[in-house]
């Protein structure tokens, strides 16, 4: 009988794999499909890099006959993709501390708080979301002209900040509001003042919420363009998208090195990324598995 039984247990459980496989299939051919249209462009781009214009035109697909590694020791061997590299993490550096500085403050007050307007005052931070760019730039232009922040880097950090204040206080307001309110209690028995309780115990305990929104805040910055071009009229503060745009007109008929400066500065936001990854992940899966 347990011999029977134990042979009923194996076909049970096979058959209880099988149907998992079965149900998760779709779910991994959509994947391994979604997967090939992100590397393949990407793939495409790095080995286009390594062909002459001639050769591209006439083996697109292939790999290169001769390794032309001269289209990318040619990009980094020029001070300006350095210039233009420093610019983009200076700007997104200073953006990303500010933002974070600033919501961190903001969702502090909203989620410990309780004051007279509070959530009219957070329903018109979230409005802010619904703002598109490119309905403020004619403004904004006036704005910064007026302050003398053209051709200034504050000018593109100050409102790179402003529009990326109402999600990174929604995101950390949910986190902070799940903090329990004895540990505040306790904090505040031992002298600890509001201030203090946020600085010393708060910020600790949201280590990955704020790692989850300085990602968002650094490759929102880096991907930037529309700002950037609105503000630099004068080359020396260019940003790497804005240097795409030039090169590319630059050396419009040269397909094969336009491709290698794409990559290279594609390259800072894909290492970038995969060193977060994990932060952003794990600070959004907290977030969302908290309460």
């Amino acid at each position: 009988m347990s011999l029977k039984s134990e042979g009923v247990s194996l076909k049970t459980e096979r058959v209880s794999r099988n149907s998992r496989t079965t149900r998760t299939l779709p779910l991994h051919v959509i994947l391994i499909a979604v997967g090939a249209l992100m590397v393949v462009p990407l793939v495409y781009a790095v080995l286009s890099g390594f062909k002459s214009t001639d050769e591209l035109s006439s083996n697109p697909f292939g790999l290169p006959e001769h390794w032309r590694t001269g289209n990318y020791t040619g990009i980094l061997g020029s001070g300006d993709f350095w210039r233009l590299l420093g610019n983009s993490t200076l700007i997104a550096v200073a953006t990303t501390v500010l933002v974070v500085a600033a919501s961190a403050l903001a969702a502090f007050s909203f989620a410990r708080f309780a004051f007279r307007g509070r959530e009219a005052l957070f329903t018109l931070f979230t409005m802010g979301l619904m703002f598109p760019f490119a309905v403020a730039a004619l403004p904004l232009f006036l704005l910064l002209r007026y302050l003398d922040l053209l051709d200034n880097p504050l000018g593109v950090i100050l409102p790179q900040a402003a529009f990326g204040l109402p999600m990174t206080i929604i995101i950390l307001r949910a986190f902070f509001r799940e903090i329990p309110g004895e540990l505040e209690e306790a904090a505040t028995l031992d002298g600890c003042t509001p201030f203090g309780f946020f600085w010393r115990v708060l910020l600790p305990m949201a280590r990955p919420a704020l790692g989850t929104v300085s990602v968002l805040a650094v490759v929102t910055s880096w991907n930037n363009f529309m700002l950037p071009l609105l503000v630099f009229t004068d080359n020396t503060w260019w940003t790497l998208p804005i240097g795409v745009q030039q090169f590319q007109g630059q050396y419009s008929s040269d397909y094969a090195r336009v491709f290698a400066y794409l990559v290279l500065a594609m390259v800072p936001a894909l290492a970038f990324y995969s060193v977060a990854e994990r932060q952003l992940v794990g600070g959004l899966t907290a977030g969302a598995t908290k309460g």
